[in-house]
């Protein structure tokens, strides 16, 4: 193909044109047209001026001497100097000569045609597109090109319909018109998101038989300047909270398309640095993408004063005739009451979390020490008829057992709770009469005490007295439900599994938890303030007067049975 001509490339989705030439350029002229779609074809020579109106006009295919029939009924034929294809055919590519003879000038031109199909899935062939262009932010059209010679019988063009991407809908978009008259769409306010293939088509019917003709244009957008009218991006009639003898840079800028404005400032009516020596002002300009321009100026307040306060910085430019003005008025910061709420609130709120922090850890230690440094006051309370501060129930040592049951509940127990931390205890084995009743005995103890104390072991063989069925009922019945005793669980060693246990010891394991004895017989095991003992007096009840009277002083010998 030879150097075109054209304005625009017409690469068609169902037929490409490229007219416009001259004799002398169009050597050989390209036409293309998607298969099953009629065409029509002129010969480029009868557009020259060279011509008049007496002249004979005849087709032939593929230089043949054989010229194209003149009958309307045939799918390939000449009429009115159109070369027609209705419709085309793949096996009509090819080279086609028009003959134009005059009584004086004879002259002859070969135009190519090609048949092609659509790409696989769309609904045009992306070789067959006429190219458009348009800018953006005016005002743009589509023209759907080569549909002159398709009317119906009263001389009348088709309704054409349009697709963006082979999809319709894209007209109910507001800024898209169908031009009136015109094979065309107006597009107004251009963006580059109007960009993509547009196919036009229309419905031909040619001696009672109905055609598809389309077209598929590419439309480019290009940018072009932006045109707009100036406006303020800062000031805008705005108060600004400055403290007096801070240091302060006002600043205009306008936005426009037009480059060399100048905004400048005033206060009092005169230039800023008229009316204070220390103002400066500085002017610049920025010349942003699309062609934006922004404009602006500044200067410093190095120290504010209280004359400052009293009036109000005005920003002037001038566009045309007309002059714009914002203004920036300082004025000094109110008390921040809000900030100071806020943050009281959080202070508040983290002394509240790291409160409940310290007290998670300490908790123990701060009851203790509450308990201990109010003793006076809490002695002072009404007497609750309670005789003994706890009641210990312990397992009977046997000959099988490992762990030594009678030394923890007959001679720690005593030496820390009663003799360093003054409180009373009923020890079974210890303070029971000889002939008394077990069962009598748990049950008017339990009742007249605090607490009970129940010290476990892990070997099952050693449960002698939490066996003891009357026991059991009465001491665990009476502790727990009637009388609503707390109870402490001791365990001398770690007990991995408690499926073995009374049901009532499992129950008060789930629910309050078990201290575990860690020390031995050591002089350090014994003081009331390590933590072992901090926890079982945690959950001893406050000492009351007289709750000390009647100790048990046993001597510190703890290795004799």
């Amino acid at each position: 193909m030879q150097k075109m001509t054209s304005t625009f490339l017409l690469i068609g989705h169902l037929i490409l044109l490229i007219p416009l030439f001259s004799a002398e350029e169009c050597v050989i002229c390209d036409y293309f047209v998607l298969v099953g779609e009629p065409t029509a074809i002129s010969c480029p020579i009868i557009t020259l001026p060279v011509l008049h109106s007496d002249y004979n006009l005849t087709w032939y295919k593929n230089s043949t001497a054989t010229p194209v029939t003149t009958e309307r009924d045939a799918r390939i034929h000449q009429q009115e100097g159109l070369l027609w294809f209705i419709p085309a055919m793949l096996e009509d590519s090819g080279p086609y000569e028009c003959h134009v003879r005059s009584l004086n000038h004879s002259n002859k031109k070969t135009i190519n045609l090609t048949v092609f199909k659509n790409d696989n899935g769309l609904c045009f062939n992306g070789k067959m597109k006429f190219e458009q262009k348009v800018m953006s932010t005016n005002t743009g059209k589509i023209i759907c090109p080569d549909l002159e010679h398709f009317k119906d019988e009263d001389n009348n063009q088709p309704e054409v319909h349009w697709y963006k991407e082979c999809k319709p809908g894209f007209l109910e978009d507001k800024r898209l018109l169908l031009a009136e008259g015109e094979n065309a769409v107006l597009i107004h306010n251009v963006s580059l998101e109007d960009r993509g293939n547009y196919t036009c088509r229309m419905v031909y019917t040619y001696m009672g038989k109905q055609y598809n003709v389309s077209r598929t244009i590419s439309l480019e957008v290009k940018e072009g300047p932006l045109q707009m009218r100036p406006e303020f991006i800062y000031p805008k009639n705005n108060t600004i909270e400055v403290e007096l003898g801070s240091h302060v840079v006002m600043e205009c800028n306008v936005s426009s398309g037009i480059n060399g404005l100048i905004p400048f400032w005033q206060v009092n009516d005169e230039d800023v640095d008229s009316f204070d020596s220390t103002y400066r002002e500085q002017f610049y300009e920025e010349v942003m993408p699309r062609g934006l321009a922004v404009s602006g100026t500044k200067f410093n307040i190095s120290e504010v004063k209280v004359k400052d306060y009293a009036h109000k910085f005005f920003c002037h430019f001038i566009y045309g005739s007309e002059q714009f003005t914002a203004y920036i008025k300082l004025e000094r910061p109110a008390w921040n009451m809000q900030g100071y709420l806020i943050g009281g609130g959080v202070s508040l709120v983290f002394l509240v979390f790291f409160t409940l922090f310290i007290y998670k850890i300490f908790k123990i230690d701060i009851v203790l020490w509450y308990r201990d440094s109010c003793h006076r006051f809490l002695c002072k309370k009404v007497s609750d008829g309670k005789i003994y501060d706890a009641y210990i129930l312990y397992p009977k040592n046997r000959a099988s057992c490992l762990y030594s049951s009678d030394i923890f509940a007959l001679k720690i127990l005593p030496e820390v709770l009663e003799r360093q931390c003054g409180y009373n205890l009923f020890i079974f084995g210890r303070d029971d009469l000889p002939g008394e009743a077990v069962a009598s005995i748990a049950d008017e103890k339990i009742r007249q005490s605090r607490r009970v104390i129940i010290v476990l072991v892990p070997e099952p063989s050693c449960y002698s007295i939490l066996e003891d069925v009357s026991e059991k009922q009465l001491a665990m019945y009476n502790a727990l439900i009637q009388d609503g005793i707390k109870v402490i669980l001791i365990e001398l060693e770690k007990i991995q599994d408690y499926a073995t246990m009374p049901e009532s010891i499992k129950y008060i394991k789930q629910k309050h938890g078990a201290i575990r004895w860690k020390g031995d017989f050591s002089e350090r095991s014994l003081s009331a303030s390590t933590r072992f003992w901090k926890k079982v007096r945690y959950r001893m009840p406050s000492r009351k007067s007289g709750s000390s009277s009647g100790l048990h002083l046993l001597p510190k010998d703890f290795n004799s049975p």
